[in-house]
């Protein structure tokens, strides 16, 4: 179903922007495994709009309920409903849109494809509905530091950071180490380089000031993921990483380990040779970026993701009503001015999904899985 992500592990979320409340269904959880509404809140939190002055100033509390799937603090094997109540609803505000189409925003192709949207803030479109995808990957995480990964004696670490908002870049040295969470949590742009993210700041709050937005991009690193994860062929872990990442709100690309500048290499200069160290198999460099025909490797699974500038802006921009006919509209409503910041803990409940997912496949064919 198209509103569903996974295949064992399944993730299906659900709600519009400014509906009662949006949220999710996870199916193929484990039995068993210790949870309660806190270990999903502490993600929430970190999504929530209103943490700073260089987000959305929307008010939401994003207080998770756990309607199903969870009985005396452990999970049971049925289906996890998780629900989150809109409260700050200002559907007023885009009233205007009721008829006018924003530009690059999803207005005419949803009306193109469905016959009829939800105008208010986008309805299923807007990021609102990433609030299912962060409680879902919650519960994932767990899973893999309880009864995954942990197997394997590497604590899983699943680390995303801003490494640029606009033209300003971390300079590359300064990203050879494992950023800490501390250090990613230290500003609200959520870039681990201090000198850096104080410009990121700075450009935000100026194009804020402008009626403007801006883009970014985030880096995502993960340790501790053990090598065999992956399917040959359509399910290549890095496949499921990109459409995971790429079927968030706002992202235009996406590369894994070299990406795009290792078609500037020759393959004397991008192969990773391989050596024995630590009593294992691994590789001298990581231009593969974790993964190798489509299953990991054993080293830090690396990628980036590219994030557009946010379409709504408090600028007059040209456009066409649903009839066709040219007019103008300004932005209404609470919006980022960069939405970068907040995509932090969207990405890495994405990738939670994904590895816990392979997971299970990897488990069911290969092996066993227990708590």
């Amino acid at each position: 179903m198209p509103n569903a992500f996974g295949k064992l592990f399944t993730v299906t979320t659900w709600g519009e922007s400014h509906g009662p409340a949006v949220g999710a269904v996870v199916d193929g959880c484990p039995p068993r495994l210790p949870l309660e509404a806190a270990d999903i809140q502490v993600e929430l939190d970190r999504r929530r709009p209103g943490q700073s002055d260089i987000v959305t100033p929307r008010k939401e509390e994003d207080r998770v309920e756990i309607l199903s799937g969870v009985f005396e603090g452990r999970t049971v094997g049925t289906p996890i409903s998780l629900l989150v109540r809109n409260a700050d609803q200002r559907p007023g505000a885009y009233d205007e849109m009721r008829e006018k189409l924003r530009p690059s925003h999803a207005d005419y192709t949803y009306q193109a494809k469905f016959g009829i949207r939800d105008h208010r803030g986008g309805g299923r479109s807007s990021a609102r509905e990433t609030v299912g995808r962060v409680a879902a990957g919650a519960i994932a995480k767990k899973i893999l530091a309880l009864g995954g990964m942990a197997q394997h004696g590497a604590p899983l670490e699943i680390r995303a950071f801003l490494t640029q908002v606009h033209d300003i870049a971390v300079p590359a040295a300064a990203l050879e180490n494992f950023p800490t969470l501390a250090a990613v949590e230290a500003t609200p742009v959520r870039c681990p380089h201090g000198p850096t993210a104080e410009k990121m700041i700075e450009r935000i709050k100026a194009v804020r000031a402008g009626g403007d937005s801006v883009g970014g991009i985030i880096e995502c690193r993960v340790r501790g993921v053990p090598p065999g994860l992956g399917e040959p062929v359509f399910d290549r872990l890095e496949a499921d990483l990109a459409k995971a990442m790429l079927s968030l709100p706002a992202t235009k690309g996406f590369e894994l380990g070299s990406g795009f500048a290792g078609a500037r290499l020759r393959g004397s200069e991008h192969n990773d040779i391989f050596e024995s160290r630590g009593g294992r198999v691994r590789t001298a460099t990581n231009r593969s970026g974790g993964t190798q025909g489509g299953i990991s490797n054993g080293e830090e699974i690396v990628f980036r993701v590219a994030f557009k500038p946010t379409a709504t802006i408090l600028q007059p921009q040209k456009t066409v009503d649903i009839h066709g006919a040219e007019t103008k509209l300004i932005g209404r409503g609470r919006h980022d001015p960069c939405v970068v910041p907040r995509a932090v803990p969207i990405v890495e409940a994405m990738v939670a999904l994904v590895l816990v997912d392979h997971w299970l496949r990897q488990s069911a064919q290969c092996g066993t899985f227990k708590f």
